[in-house]
């Protein structure tokens, strides 16, 4: 049965539409504008309480009953439960997979977002915040090139915790990070996006987002 999939043009969203595509699962896909305060109507809040995209509904959820599910680690973890795929089935791999999620979720994805607020958004210049984000978005980024500087991706195989990076990662011009600087997260992302799937996501829901460099 199809996905119905709730989601708006963010490194948040497109994490989801990769994880869609990867996992091969038909899916409906209902834009919510942010910019327009979508999110809030009481249709879309019955879905996702705290008025956030990205969501999404299964109609053949446990046991054969309908499942909405929010928050980007959640739906991850759930598709990937559903499936049997990209989450190792071992404890130890497993666990890995679920330690870089978070790490994108707790760390990685936050700290980004304030450099995009306060880089690109903010109404007036804020030296102090905007060159605290930049430090820790680049000390984030030298985490991340260490740990692939030790494996191919993120825990050892291509998995869902690669899914969550790599969206905010595509905004990398927006952060003022230059990706050759950081040798293995390079290699990673030109690996990733070797992937059709991973183009087909990063275009959901309307098109190619800036700064992301799919293959010539």
């Amino acid at each position: 049965m199809t996905i119905e999939f709730y989601t708006w043009s963010t490194p948040n969203g497109r994490k989801i539409a990769i994880a869609l595509e990867e996992f091969e699962l038909p899916y409906n896909v209902h834009t919510v504008n942010i910019g327009q305060d979508e999110q809030f109507a009481p249709d879309f809040v019955a879905i996702s309480p705290s008025g956030m995209i990205p969501a999404i509904v299964d109609p053949d959820g446990p046991g054969g009953q309908p499942i909405s599910v929010f928050e980007t680690g959640a739906i991850l973890l759930y598709l990937a439960h559903k499936t049997g795929r990209f989450l190792p089935g071992e404890p130890a791999g497993r666990s890995l997979v679920e330690q870089w999620l978070m790490w994108q979720m707790g760390n990685f994805g936050p700290m980004l977002g304030q450099v995009h607020h306060f880089r690109r958004f903010h109404p007036e210049k804020a030296p102090y915040a905007t060159e605290r984000f930049i430090e820790k978005a680049q000390r984030l980024y030298t985490v991340l090139d260490t740990r692939l500087s030790e494996a191919d991706y993120v825990a050892g195989e291509y998995s869902i915790a690669d899914m969550a990076i790599l969206p905010w990662a595509a905004r990398h011009p927006w952060q003022g990070i230059a990706l050759p600087d950081y040798p293995n997260v390079k290699r990673w992302y030109d690996a990733l996006a070797e992937r059709p799937a991973v183009n087909r996501g990063m275009e959901v829901p309307e098109g190619k987002p800036s700064g992301w460099t799919p293959p010539e």
